[in-house]
C-alpha cells in the first residue's frame, strides 16, 4: 500500500511533456527522424502539429541512415515540407527505387543534396536538376550508361551553379564536372573496376569530346581518393590534367587518396611545381610515389594548414620536423594529422634506420607541443617502439594531447619498455601463430573487477594513465604493425597472416581494461593482440563505455581458438547502443550462444563476421534476425559450404526483406573463388564503412562533406 501511494504522489507531481517550453521541444524533437515527426508525431496533438513543422526541424532532412524509409514515406513527406527543405541528404538509399528521386522536384528551394549511392540515371538527374535553380551543392553517382548529352539546358544551367560536387564514379566518365563552371570544392571518389563483369579489360580513356572540359579556375579544394585498379589512375591523370596546364590561385587544399604505387608523371610534376610557386595550403594529402625523396615538401607552402596526410610514405621524422612543422614552428591551426604507415615518421632519418628500432622521443615531443591542438592523429601500420628513456614513452607523450577525439595507435607503441625488457616471455608467446597443433597452455587468471585491475596497472602501465588523460576520446583504434585482414579489396582471401611484432607479445586483457577508462567512447578498433587470454577487460568495457556505437575486433589472443568467446558474450549483454559490429576470427563458431548474448544489442543495425574455417547455425542466425529487428545488413564470409551459404542467405531475404526494406544478406565462403565478384555488389556504405577493414581514424579531413 504503501509503494502505491508513493507512486499516485509521484503521478500526480509529475510534469506533463507538453508542459514544457517550445525550445526545449524542439531540442528533444530533434533527435527524432524528419519521417517519424511529419508523418507520425505532428498528428498527435496541435501543439506538436506546430513545432514538428518549424523550420529549425524542417530545414535540413537526413535520410541517409533512416534505414525505415521507403518510397511511399518518401513521397509523402515531400509533398507535406517538400517545399520547407533546403538541405536533403539520401546518401546510401541504395534500397529506394530510382523513381523516388523523381519527388525532390517538390524541393524548389534546396540549396543541398546529396544522392551518393542512390540510383539516378542521366535523363532522371536532368528531369530533377532542371527544377532546382537555387541548388549550390550536389553529390551523385556516375554508373555505367550515363550520358551527359542527355542532360537538357535546364540542368546545365542549374550545374553552372553549382559550387560544390561530390561525385562517385563507377565507370570512366567525367560525369558532370564539365558543366560545372563555379566548382570551389570537387570530391572524386574512384570505384571503377579493372575488368567487366564479363572478365574483359576496360580501359581508362574517356568519350571523344569530353577531354580537357573542366573548369577548374574558382577551385579551392580538390580531393580525389583512388580504389585500388590501373583504370582508376588512368582516369584521375584525365581529370589532373587540367589542373596542371593552369592551377587555381585560391586553391588551398589538395588532396589525393591513392593505394599501392601510383607513379608521379611529367603533368603531376608541373602541377606541383605550379603549387609550390603560386599557392598556399592549408590540407595536403600525397601519393607516397610523390613525395618520396623528392624535396617537395620543402618548396611548399601552408598557410593556417588543419589536416596533413603522410600516410604510407618514407618520410623521415627529421624531414617532418624541418619541412612541415618548420623546426618546431607553432602550428596550433593543425587538427588532423595521419602519419599511418610512416615508419620512419619518428626517427631523425630512415636512411640506415630499421624499422623495428626505438623512435626518437624528441620528433614526437616536437610535435605534441606544436601541433597542441590535433583532435584526430593516426600512428598506426609502423612499429614505432619507444626506448627506455623515463617520461619518453610514446604513451607518456600523447598525453599531452588533451583535445583529442579519435586515435589510432599500432599495438607495439603501447607496451611499457620495462616489463619487455625485464619480464620473460609468458606463455602465449611461446605459442606459434599458425594452425598447426594445439599447445596447451596454463590460462593466467585476471580479476574481472574493474577496480582490483586499476590498482595492479595503474602505477606502472603508461597506456593505462595515457587512457586515463584522454577522457573524451571517441574513437580509439589499436592495429597490429602487421596485421592485414583476410578480407581485402579486389583480391582473394588472404590464407596466411605474418606474425605480430615482438614487442606486442606481452599486450593483452589488461590494456583491453584500460580502454574502460573511456567513459564517450563511441567506436572501438582492436586488432592482433596476441596475449589476450580470457578477454576480461571486454567485459569492462562493455559496462563503462555505454555510448559505444562501433566494436571491431580482430585476431585477438591464440589463432587457433576463439579464447575470449565467453567474455565477449558478456560484454555484448550490456552494449544497448551498439550499431555496427565486425568481428574478424579464425575457427569463429557463430552458434546459439553467441547470437542470444547477441540479441541483447537492442541498437545492432549491422554485423559483419569474417573467418577462416568459422562455423554458423543457420538456426541461431534467423533467431538472431527475428528478435533484433533494427538489423539491416548480415554480412558473414565463413569456413561453411557454399550450399549451406546460399540456403541461409535465401531464408533471410525471404523471411525480413519486406518488413526491412534497406536489409542486405551475403553469406558466402570466405575462400571461395567467387568472393571478389560477390563483394562488388555489396552497397557502397556498408562496404567501406563495415565490411572491409582499414584504419578510419584522420582518412580524411574532418567535415570534408556534410
Amino acid at each position: 500500500q504503501e509503494v502505491v501511494s508513493e507512486e499516485s504522489e509521484e503521478e500526480s507531481n509529475g510534469v506533463n511533456l507538453m508542459e514544457f517550453s517550445d525550445e526545449i521541444l524542439l531540442h528533444i524533437l530533434s533527435y527524432v527522424p524528419c519521417t517519424d515527426l511529419v508523418l507520425n508525431v505532428r498528428r498527435t496533438c496541435r501543439k506538436l502539429a506546430t513545432l514538428c513543422l518549424d523550420k529549425s526541424l524542417t530545414h535540413t532532412v537526413l535520410l541517409q541512415k533512416d534505414y525505415k524509409v521507403n518510397k511511399d514515406k518518401v513521397k509523402q513527406l515531400m509533398r507535406d515540407i517538400g517545399k520547407e527543405i533546403y538541405q536533403l541528404n539520401m546518401a546510401g538509399c541504395y534500397w529506394l527505387p530510382s523513381s523516388t528521386i523523381d519527388h525532390v522536384t517538390r524541393c524548389k528551394n534546396l540549396v543541398k543534396l546529396n544522392l551518393s549511392g542512390c540510383h539516378v540515371t542521366s535523363l532522371r538527374l536532368s528531369k530533377m536538376l532542371s527544377t532546382l535553380q537555387h541548388l549550390r551543392s550536389l553529390a551523385i553517382d556516375v554508373n555505367p550508361g550515363f550520358d551527359a548529352s542527355q542532360l537538357s539546358s535546364e540542368c546545365k544551367a542549374t550545374l553552372s551553379r553549382v559550387s560544390e560536387l561530390k561525385q562517385t564514379l563507377y565507370t570512366p566518365s567525367y560525369g558532370v564536372v564539365p558543366c560545372c563552371t563555379s566548382l570551389e570544392k570537387l570530391l572524386l571518389y574512384f570505384e571503377i573496376l579493372d575488368r567487366s563483369r564479363e572478365g574483359f579489360m576496360l580501359s581508362g580513356q574517356l568519350m571523344v569530346g569530353e577531354s580537357n572540359v573542366p573548369h577548374y579556375q574558382n577551385l579551392r579544394i580538390f580531393y580525389a581518393r583512388l580504389a585500388p585498379g590501373y583504370v582508376n589512375q588512368e582516369v584521375v591523370r584525365l581529370y589532373l590534367a587540367v589542373l596542371s596546364d593552369r592551377t587555381p590561385e585560391n586553391l588551398h587544399a589538395f588532396l589525393i587518396s591513392a593505394p599501392g604505387s601510383f607513379a608521379e608523371t611529367g603533368a603531376t610534376k608541373n602541377l606541383l611545381d605550379s603549387m609550390a610557386r603560386n599557392v598556399r595550403l592549408d590540407a595536403l594529402q600525397l601519393p607516397k610515389a610523390w613525395i618520396n625523396g623528392s624535396g617537395l615538401l620543402q618548396h611548399l607552402k601552408f598557410n593556417n594548414p588543419f589536416y596533413f596526410s603522410f600516410s604510407r610514405c618514407t618520410l623521415s621524422g627529421g624531414h617532418l620536423i624541418q619541412r612541415v612543422i618548420n623546426g618546431g614552428k607553432d602550428l596550433k591551426s593543425l587538427t588532423s594529422l595521419n602519419l599511418s604507415g610512416c615508419v620512419h615518421c619518428l626517427a631523425p632519418e630512415s636512411l640506415f634506420r630499421k624499422a623495428e628500432d626505438d623512435i626518437d622521443s624528441s620528433i614526437l615531443e616536437s610535435l605534441v607541443v606544436s601541433c597542441c591542438n590535433l583532435r584526430h592523429l593516426n600512428l598506426s601500420a609502423a612499429h614505432h617502439h619507444s626506448s627506455e628513456s623515463i617520461g619518453n614513452h610514446l604513451c607518456q607523450l600523447l598525453s599531452r594531447l588533451k583535445h583529442l577525439l579519435s586515435l589510432a595507435l599500432p599495438v607495439c607503441s603501447i607496451t611499457d619498455v620495462a616489463a619487455t625488457v625485464e619480464k620473460p616471455p609468458t606463455a602465449p608467446s611461446l605459442v606459434p601463430q599458425t594452425f598447426g597443433r594445439k599447445v596447451r597452455i596454463g590460462i593466467q587468471t585476471y580479476p574481472r573487477n574493474l577496480a582490483d585491475q586499476a590498482n595492479q596497472k595503474i602505477e606502472s602501465s603508461v597506456f593505462w594513465a595515457l587512457m586515463g588523460s584522454l577522457r573524451f576520446l571517441e574513437t580509439l583504434e589499436i592495429i597490429g604493425s602487421s596485421f592485414s585482414s583476410a578480407m581485402p579489396r579486389n583480391e582473394p582471401a588472404i590464407r596466411n597472416s605474418l606474425p605480430p611484432c615482438v614487442r606486442a607479445q606481452s599486450v593483452g586483457d589488461s590494456e583491453v581494461a584500460a580502454i574502460s577508462q573511456l567513459t564517450y567512447l563511441q567506436s572501438l578498433t582492436l586488432a592482433q593482440l596476441p596475449n589476450i587470454l580470457t578477454g576480461s577487460g571486454l567485459v569492462n568495457i562493455g559496462l563503462q563505455c555505454q555510448h559505444l556505437r562501433t566494436l571491431s575486433l580482430a585476431n585477438l589472443g591464440m589463432m587457433g581458438k576463439v579464447v575470449y568467446m565467453s567474455a565477449l558474450m558478456d560484454m555484448l549483454k550490456h552494449c544497448k547502443c551498439l550499431r555496427d559490429l565486425r568481428l574478424e576470427q579464425p575457427y569463429f563458431c557463430a552458434g546459439a550462444q553467441f547470437f542470444q548474448a547477441l540479441s541483447h544489442c537492442s541498437s545492432l543495425q549491422r554485423l559483419c563476421i569474417v573467418s577462416r574455417s568459422g562455423t554458423l547455425q543457420s538456426d541461431a542466425v534467423m533467431s538472431f534476425m527475428a528478435n533484433c529487428l533494427e538489423v539491416i545488413m548480415c554480412h558473414m564470409f565463413m569456413g561453411e559450404s557454399l550450399t549451406v551459404c546460399k540456403n541461409l542467405q535465401q531464408s533471410i531475404v525471404r523471411s525480413f526483406q519486406a518488413e526491412r526494406p534497406a536489409l542486405n544478406v551475403v553469406i558466402f565462403p570466405l575462400l571461395h573463388e567467387d568472393l571478389t565478384e560477390v563483394i562488388r555488389d555489396v552497397p557502397m556504405r556498408h562496404l567501406d564503412e563495415i565490411t572491409l577493414f582499414k584504419s578510419r581514424v584522420a582518412e580524411e579531413p574532418p567535415n570534408l562533406w556534410w
